[in-house]
């Protein structure tokens, strides 16, 4: 029989890391950013906590991770560690191991409970490709004013049609894209659910509720966290951690 591999010790530690895609690193898809991420810790020397089992990794955790092609100041990874290490100098040494575009914004100890949980929603800026401010505030009435929108989106497991109107918790227009002339901005705040509603999802609900055909030149997500059901705003999923820390 095959002998069984030794079993690693558990985690003393967990870090959980919100960092930004900007610009063209916008582009890389979840794949592509694991695979940076993990070279990332190994030459910044992480000490990082392995998994058991015939082929060990190392222990990351990914959650709620952007689109490919949207920017996003609002992603979340969680990391286990062998040792207990000062967070900000794991902040400062994978800032450095990153490339420019894939931007640590804050690093902090978890205080237990999943971070995932935290995610329920996500606030999206949505510049329209094409669209002004008057036909945008027409299109976004339109859906608000629409109780159901079924879209359709290709999936792994083919064809899927599901209601994206149900998921959108909040929906304005900012005002015109002062780099984009002609170009209205949207705000909208998504609710997380299965499946999960993309903002191309949000443009295809537009465009079936208004007959405009919208599309977006821009798509960035600003902030992904807990849903405040009585405004609707989206807040910060490292504040309970924040809290926790030591003074």
């Amino acid at each position: 029989m095959r002998e069984q591999p030794e079993q690693q010790p558990p985690p003393l530690q967990r870090l959980r890391i919100r960092y930004a895609k900007r610009g063209r690193l916008r582009f890389t898809s979840h794949r592509d950013f694991s695979r940076a991420f993990e070279r990332a810790v190994f030459r910044a020397r992480v000490p990082m906590a392995y998994s058991s089992g015939f082929n060990p990794h190392p222990r990351i955790s990914y959650a709620g991770a952007a689109p490919t092609g949207s920017a996003s100041e609002a992603e979340y990874v969680e990391v286990a560690l062998a040792e207990v290490v000062d967070p900000a100098r794991v902040h400062a040494s994978l800032s450095e191991a990153l490339p420019d575009g894939l931007d640590l914004l804050e690093v902090v100890v978890s205080s237990g409970g999943s971070l995932a949980e935290r995610l329920e929603a996500s606030h999206w800026r949505i510049t329209l490709d094409g669209i002004g401010v008057d036909a945008a505030r027409e299109a976004v009435a339109a859906l608000l004013d629409t109780p159901e929108v079924e879209v359709e989106r290709m999936t792994k497991k083919g064809l899927r049609r599901f209601d994206a109107r149900a998921a959108v918790q909040a929906a304005s227009v900012r005002g015109e894209d002062p780099d984009r002339p002609g170009c209205a901005i949207l705000d909208v705040v998504l609710r997380h659910g299965t499946p999960s509603v993309r903002p191309d999802d949000v443009l295809a609900a537009l465009t079936k509720s208004s007959g405009l055909d919208v599309t977006a030149a821009l798509q960035q997500r600003l902030a992904q966290g807990p849903l405040d059901e009585a405004d609707g705003t989206v807040g910060d999923p490292l504040a309970p951690d924040r809290d926790a820390a030591p003074r």
